[in-house]
């Protein structure tokens, strides 16, 4: 039977359950964007939500299509210089949530969003870091949002734009990654640092998940079941947050 949503919407609401209430969240645009305002809006209303642009404590009244949008502005704690976003907050340590998007991501949890081949010259060049790199070094912890595809999760992915915790391991303890699929929720391992699988949504199996990554995948072991959007949350992605679909087509 084909689930009464889609699988963008799965993916949001799903990010919006991994924050917590007062949490100090570095936001991007898209899919994590839609997540952070879907999570204030029912069960974190206190909810910090972080805009490069240098809006600090953005409540914005609709959903903002970009960063440079002027709903950031009206009723934010502050704003300040895109230095004083990275050099004040997140630079020192008061991020606790990164949310990221991914082109590739690998089994550490390396992500690009760079190109798609050789740097040189590549087959697709993309939009490149704008602050990912940064978030994935200093946020407390790390939230991706990807679709399943072994075109996205990579063996080893064409270009480090941000680098994966293990990459970051100096001896010191660093913060999870949370990957969230389409299909399943990976998490990485505290010990390697690679990424497993943590969670299965309804009507998917193990294997399913496994075929969309181009690794051995591993698990937990005792997996996690993620319950269906409920009528609350898919109400206020499509009539409250994303009306036009922007970002919820199908």
């Amino acid at each position: 039977m084909k689930p009464s949503y889609s699988p963008a919407e799965m993916m949001t609401v799903v990010a919006a359950r991994e924050l917590s209430d007062g949490e100090v969240v570095f936001v991007g645009i898209g899919l994590p964007n839609l997540a952070c305002n879907l999570a204030r809006e029912t069960h974190a209303p206190e909810l910090v939500l972080i805009y490069e642009s240098g809006a600090v404590g953005a409540v914005p009244e609709r959903l903002p299509v970009s960063i440079g949008d002027p709903a950031l502005v009206t009723g934010s704690l502050m704003v300040c210089s895109m230095a004083d976003v990275f050099q004040c907050f997140l630079q020192n340590g008061r991020i606790q949530v990164g949310l990221l998007g991914a082109a590739q991501i690998d089994r550490y949890g390396n992500i690009n969003t760079t190109v798609v081949g050789e740097y040189i010259a590549p087959s697709v060049r993309l939009p490149g870091s704008g602050g990912a790199a940064e978030i994935a070094i200093h946020a407390g912890r790390i939230v991706v949002i990807a679709r399943l595809d072994r075109r996205v999760f990579r063996e080893r992915v064409d270009f480090v734009t941000s680098p994966g915790r293990r990459a970051q391991r100096h001896g010191g303890s660093i913060g999870s990654t949370r990957v969230i699929t389409d299909k399943a929720v990976l998490e990485s391992d505290p010990e390697s640092g690679e990424l497993v699988l943590a969670a299965l949504y309804p009507g998917v199996d193990a294997a399913e998940v496994a075929a969309g990554v181009g690794w051995e995948l591993h698990s937990l072991g005792r997996l996690a079941e993620v319950s269906s959007p409920t009528d609350q949350e898919l109400q206020l992605l499509r009539e409250v947050l994303d009306p036009k679909r922007l970002y919820l087509k199908r």
